[in-house]
């Protein structure tokens, strides 16, 4: 019985370690940041992503500048997709997006995404419990509840998702 249950012990010790040593690939902790790295020019600040901002009383458009370093060489073709979601998922398929069609750009390292607050809530059908009102703008959680998300092409056909963007609704 000792000779048993030493026996399995062994093979066990054996199996743990033969799958614990085996060399792991292309295991990283660094980001991996595009060539081309996106800004939001327009930003008020970075709550854990570049925010935007809107107000009730100026009407509640929403303007967001995408904008690539001039130094890289490279312009924007266009906006090839928009979706406003929680998650990058929401911008990698082809259905539900927030814009059905590219939105071209004009040549330049900058291109503008303009919206509405009355847009936002037609379009991610959003209850109007859900979105801030004038009561509740201006405060910590006048947030809309969907961020946006881009896929943008440059004129050499790179494509590009950059980090999501955030809109706060002030009064």
């Amino acid at each position: 019985m000792k000779l048993y249950i030493k026996s399995i012990l062994s093979l066990g010790v054996i199996i743990t370690m033969a799958m614990t040593s085996c060399k792991k690939e292309n295991i990283s902790l660094e980001n991996n940041f595009p060539d081309v790295p996106v800004t939001v020019t327009n930003k008020i600040g970075i709550f854990t992503a570049p925010a935007v901002s809107t107000s009730f009383g100026g009407g509640g458009a929403i303007k967001i500048v995408l904008e690539i370093p001039a130094s890289s060489g490279r312009t924007i073709k266009e906006i090839t997709r928009v979706a406003a979601g929680t998650s990058y998922g929401s911008v990698q398929t082809t259905t539900g997006l927030y814009f059905p069609t590219p939105i071209a750009g004009n040549g330049t390292t900058s291109i503008t995404f303009n919206t509405t607050l009355d847009e936002y809530v037609k379009k991610t059908n959003t209850l109007p419990a859900n979105v801030p009102t004038l009561a509740t703008s201006g405060t910590a959680t006048s947030f809309l509840a969907r961020n946006f998300y881009f896929m943008i092409t440059l004129d050499n056909g790179q494509v590009i998702v950059p980090t999501y963007v955030r809109v706060y609704v002030d009064k």
